[in-house]
């Protein structure tokens, strides 16, 4: 029976996880790491009753800790021990963003198997992580795909293809300066948190997956491509040498390649509506405007240029993301910052841990900075 610990276990990922896992026997929930959602947290552990889990309010904390008779930690530290415990058998990063990363790394250097949904772990420490390859399954729908499609035949493979749904403004007409949250956060297709929605919207999300199956996949950025395809349903591509596609397609729903990271190397009957192609109708795709969506062109450039390049966008793509959720900035603002803040880091170069953690930070101040000089 795999002991699991799901790291951000009251979002979108996190919640689907635990769904996954009651129609799953054969799995123990060995604990749970909140953000600041206690009375979901609440609900989770007296569901479940994991042996510890965390909660980043020390008073909620506490109370939780007093109700359940559990450990219920509110520091950073006590994350680490909980994802190393001797008892834990995988982990289920489901945060968002650069708090991924220290955790997921201290997990695989304790042995762990990792199911990665945390994008930023491979943007920011792709060269770290990836050192242990054999541990990682990632729960992105489409990198679960060319997992899938690359088993057997990697030598046979010439090209990646990435899908994007577009998101909400893949055919929208009017000026995207002026766009609202709301608008941002009307995704057509997945239901997600907030911030990995707007960076659905924008095609950063798109970016990051990009440089995600650089690492994973060990592939060469000429050789990865995105496409549009709103209906959702082909989640990637691979060309094989001879010119030919393979492609996966499954229902747009997460808990199909939840499930596939849980259960790897093993498939199991999922509770998820098999697909129905008569019922879909049709498949379309077409090309990326990249002029309108520039964020896609900026986390190919990041990559590719590597060193301090990918930890800049990544964090000021977070404090501008939040600073637009926020009101305080234009939507086409979000890329704008971006940019600048990137070309004030070099690239070319393997930033170790503590390294990468000075450039979040420091590239975190010059967004806000930024933004500061917008006004």
């Amino acid at each position: 029976m795999p002991n699991v610990v799901i790291l951000g276990s009251t979002g979108s990922i996190g919640t689907q996880t635990l769904d996954v896992i009651r129609s799953l026997p054969g799995f123990k929930v060995l604990g749970l790491a909140a953000g600041k959602n206690a009375d979901l947290l609440r609900k989770q552990i007296a569901e479940f009753r994991p042996r510890f889990a965390s909660l980043l309010d020390p008073e909620q904390a506490d109370c939780l800790t007093e109700e359940f008779g559990i450990p219920v930690y509110s520091d950073a530290k006590a994350v680490l021990e909980m994802v190393t415990d001797p008892r834990c058998d995988l982990l289920v990063t489901a945060v968002v963003g650069a708090a991924g990363l220290m955790p997921t790394l201290a997990a695989l250097q304790a042995g762990k198997r990792v199911a990665l949904a945390n994008k930023e772990t491979l943007v920011i420490g792709g060269h770290l992580v990836m050192k242990y390859r054999e541990q990682i399954v990632p729960i992105d729908s489409e990198h679960s795909a060319l997992w899938q499609l690359f088993t057997g035949r990697r030598e046979q493979i010439s090209e990646i293809i990435l899908t994007a749904s577009g998101g909400p403004f893949r055919t929208y007409t009017g000026d995207l300066s002026s766009v609202t949250v709301e608008q941002a956060l009307a995704h057509p297709s997945w239901r997600m948190g907030g911030k990995i929605t707007i960076d659905s919207a924008t095609l950063m999300n798109k970016g990051f997956e990009v440089i995600e199956a650089h690492w994973l996949f060990d592939f060469p950025y000429e050789e990865i491509h995105v496409v549009i395809h709103p209906e959702s349903i082909v989640h990637s591509l691979v060309r094989q040498k001879d010119g030919s596609l393979l492609a996966q397609l499954g229902t747009t729903d997460m808990r199909l390649p939840i499930q596939y990271a849980l259960t790897y190397p093993n498939l199991r009957e999922s509770s998820v509506t098999p697909l129905d192609l008569a019922a879909v109708g049709h498949l379309t795709f077409a090309q990326v405007d990249h002029g309108r969506f520039p964020s896609l062109g900026l986390a190919y450039e990041a990559g590719q240029s590597g060193g301090a390049k990918p930890i800049a966008l990544n964090a000021a793509n977070e404090e501008a993301v939040q600073a637009f959720l926020q009101g305080r900035i234009r939507f086409t603002q979000i890329p704008e910052i971006v940019r600048s803040v990137m070309e004030q880091f070099p690239g070319q170069s393997s930033p170790g841990l503590e390294e990468i953690l000075a450039i979040d930070a420091e590239a975190r101040d010059q967004a806000r900075t930024c933004m500061g000089w917008r006004g």
